[in-house]
This record gives C-alpha cells, sequence and structure tokens, in this order.
C-alpha cells in the first residue's frame, strides 16, 4: 500500500503498530442478535494470536461435526485480541457442554442458540481500538490530520491482508491465469486479490487527481452504511450535496464479466485502468465473476485518537470488508 497516494498528504506520524497482541483489539458487530432456538449455537468467543480457520476447525472437532457446519462472518486478524462469533451445528442426540471447550487462545464468552448458519459478509461492522507505540513526529500536524479523517473519511483501499505475503497473491494469480493449478480454497483468495488490485488503481488514480469524493459524470453511487447503488443520473446541486454530507459515496468498479455501469469520464478512466491490466480482466473474465461496484470513500465512525505517553490509541467503526489499516495510514507510518 505504500506506493498508493494518500488522500491528505504523507503521515505526519511515525510509530510501530502490533507491537504486541494487546495492541490491536477488534470487536465484530454482526447487526443482530442470537434467536435463542434452532439447530444451530452461537457462540461468541475471544481470541488472541489465533486465526479465524483454526478456530473454526477446533469447534467442529469440539461439537462432534464437520468443518461445513461451522460458519462465521469473516476472517479476523491472527495477530490481534478479536472478538468474533461463530455459527456451530447442533448435533442430534448430543448434549454440548460449551464450559468444557478448551481452545488455545481463545475465552468462549457466550453461547446461545440460532436458527441458521452465519454467512460470509453477514455482519455489520467490526469496532477497533488500537495502541500505536513509540509515536514521533508532529502531533499538532496529526490533530488537524485526524479531524480531517473524520469528517471526510479516506480513500477506501482494500487493505495488504488482501494480498498475501509481500504482496505475491497477484502474482500467483496471474500464474493461475496462465494455467497454474491451485488448490480450490487457494483460489477465492486470488481472485479477491486480482480484483482488489484493480480496484485499487481506479481509485489511486481518483485520489490523485483528487475526485474520489466527488460527483463526476457517469458516476455510480453507494447509499452509505447500505449495499445499495444507483446511477449514473444527471449530476446536479443535490446530489453534490449528498455526497459532500457523506450519505452517498461513488463508487468504483470490482471487475467482472458485462458492461461497466459507469459512463462518460467515470467509465473512460476505468477503462484506462482495465487496459492497462489485460491479463487480471481476461482472468476475472474466464473465471465468471460478474461486474459489481464498492465505495471508493470509506468514513471511519466515531473516530478518536488520543495520546498516551508515547502511545497513540485510536478508536473507530468500519463497516464490513473495510481495513483499519487503511484509516491508519493518513495518520501515522509504521515500522
Amino acid at each position: 500500500m505504500s506506493d498508493l497516494p494518500f488522500a491528505h498528504g504523507g503521515a505526519p506520524l511515525r510509530g510501530r503498530l502490533r507491537a504486541e497482541v494487546e495492541d490491536f483489539f477488534v470487536d465484530e458487530q454482526l447487526g443482530f442478535d442470537a434467536t435463542g432456538s434452532g439447530e444451530h449455537w452461537l457462540v461468541h468467543i475471544e481470541k488472541r494470536g489465533a486465526n479465524t480457520g483454526f478456530v473454526a476447525k477446533q469447534l467442529a472437532a469440539f461439537a462432534g461435526v464437520t468443518e461445513r457446519d461451522v460458519g462465521y462472518a469473516g476472517m479476523k486478524d491472527r495477530h490481534a485480541v478479536t472478538r468474533q462469533s461463530f455459527s456451530v451445528l447442533a448435533k442430534k442426540g448430543r448434549d454440548t457442554d460449551w464450559s468444557q471447550c478448551a481452545i488455545e487462545g481463545v475465552v468462549v464468552l457466550s453461547v446461545q442458540r440460532h436458527a441458521r448458519k452465519i454467512q460470509r459478509g453477514a455482519l455489520r461492522g467490526n469496532a477497533f481500538v488500537i495502541r500505536l507505540r513509540d509515536i514521533e513526529g508532529d502531533r499538532e500536524a496529526a490533530a488537524t490530520r485526524i479531524a480531517a479523517i473524520a469528517t471526510q473519511g479516506v480513500p477506501n483501499y482494500f487493505g495488504e491482508q488482501r494480498f498475501g505475503r509481500g504482496g505475491g497473491n497477484v502474482d500467483k494469480a496471474l500464474a493461475m491465469f496462465a494455467g497454474g493449478r491451485v488448490e480450490r480454497a487457494e483460489r477465492s483468495i486470488l481472485l479477491s486479490a486480482a480484483r482488489s488490485e484493480l480496484f485499487n488503481a481506479v481509485l489511486a488514480a481518483r485520489v490523485a487527481d483528487g475526485s474520489w469524493q466527488s460527483a463526476l459524470d457517469g458516476d455510480v453511487f453507494q447509499l452509505d452504511g447500505r449495499s445499495a447503488i444507483f446511477g449514473p443520473e444527471p449530476i446536479g446541486d443535490e446530489l453534490r450535496d449528498r455526497v459532500a454530507r457523506g450519505d452517498i459515496h461513488p463508487t468504483g468498479p470490482m471487475f467482472g464479466r458485462g458492461e461497466l455501469r459507469s459512463t462518460d469520464a467515470v467509465r473512460a478512466l476505468e477503462s484506462a485502468v482495465f487496459d492497462a491490466h489485460p491479463e487480471l480482466c481476461a482472468g476475472l473474465i474466464a473465471a465468471g465473476l460478474d461486474q459489481e461496484r464498492r465505495s471508493l470513500r470509506l468514513m471511519a465512525r466515531d473516530f478518536h485518537c488520543d495520546f498516551d505517553g508515547s502511545d497513540l490509541v485510536a478508536r473507530f467503526t468500519l463497516p464490513a470488508g473495510a481495513y483499519a489499516t487503511t484509516v491508519l495510514r493518513e495518520v501515522i507510518h509504521w515500522a
């Protein structure tokens, strides 16, 4: 992500991110409660130093079901303290005593009955508390930057986690598109990396020309906090005001089959990016993915940063699919 342009200027601070596991806390917000009855358990856990897939496998083993019978809304950071929920099919004829569940790095916080399996992406968002250590730099400039982010948001880049170790997933996707064989589970990861690379390239172009939070001719818009999109439509004062208020956001393409929904100047910009990456585009089309849209702007809700001695503690909430590091990179450069 270091090559992607900044919206508010280079980060005014320097420091250390994830110096300790406890420095990065994530609290998943599903947006719904357990139904209280049904054929699944809704298991709410806190984990340290464990990835989501490992926890799902251990929960399945404890409950005597298969991994396919365990659901969760999203992958959570391994090098963090995270709270999230899993649905676990209640095996017929088995009385599961969850107080006996012992998984390394995991504490079971609560268990309730639930009517259905949790599906990927079925969450409202995530709340973060992140401590950055050994802060150096201009704190006054940082305060101004933090205020700007709170009101204007940041470019909604996909974070480095999307691209694998050293960003290598895009190269792996190109190799897969050229005929290389990969495991089925890895295929979806590589397809996501390829789409994310194209989205970031479009967004970077709009950050560079200053239009990432403006309404351009041909834009498609997304309602804030919702998946619904609309447009293109003629750009007038009312539409510009809604964008300025953060009620709606311009979107960029998640590339796939079919025509771009954007038109005019926006389509020309997006098409130029795609023309520069023909192998990625051809591979995604061949894989059968369809065109989708994603907001270009990310609003960090309840965004607060406080200095604690030589540390900076950031608190904010993001919608599903957004990355905390995308917000923090506008404030601090970390080792």
